[in-house]
């Protein structure tokens, strides 16, 4: 019986290893895609592009209009998810300052009351100054401001992905 015992003991060592083997291989394999995923902007990180938002022509002094753009940093399959907006303000005759249109407390998108002067968040009550600094509310600082040029005639922004929060 010291025999049988012996090999039981070997069959049950040997299921265990490949158990735990197994195991471990599971885990690897459904790790791999998720530090993949969560390392990815370290290893590639999102390219900053110019993009062309209009001819100077095309924006009146001291007025602020919304420009849809193209996120650069969407996916070649995200859609209309790639479409989004920045908020283009004519201070002088070759001078722009270019907001993101996401409020900085949860990333909702803010609008612009002309007669009041303000970008007003709708969702949270955040407030803004034309300038983009917080006016009241909850936002935690100003509005993302986005570098710009002038570039044969065109106002251009520098693209890239926003700040979270």
């Amino acid at each position: 019986m010291n025999k049988s015992m012996d090999r039981r003991e070997a069959i049950r060592t040997l299921l265990n290893i490949f158990c735990i083997g197994m195991g471990a291989l599971s885990a690897a394999i459904v790790s791999v895609p998720i530090l993949a995923y969560l390392f990815s902007p370290l290893i590639k990180p999102p390219k900053e592009v110019w993009r062309t938002l209009g001819s100077i022509d095309t924006f009146q002094q001291g007025k602020t209009v919304e420009v849809a753009i193209e996120d650069p940093s969407t996916l070649p399959w995200a859609g209309q998810t790639a479409k989004t907006a920045v908020w283009v303000r004519r201070t002088g005759a070759s001078d722009f300052i270019v907001f993101a249109i996401t409020c900085t407390h949860l990333g909702c998108p803010v609008n612009w009351e002309d007669g009041a002067q303000l970008f007003l968040c709708p969702c949270h009550g955040g407030v803004y100054y034309a300038d983009g600094t917080v006016a009241g509310g909850p936002p935690p600082r100003p509005l993302f401001r986005y570098e710009t040029r002038i570039q044969d005639g065109s106002v251009q922004v520098k693209t890239r992905k926003l700040p979270i929060g």
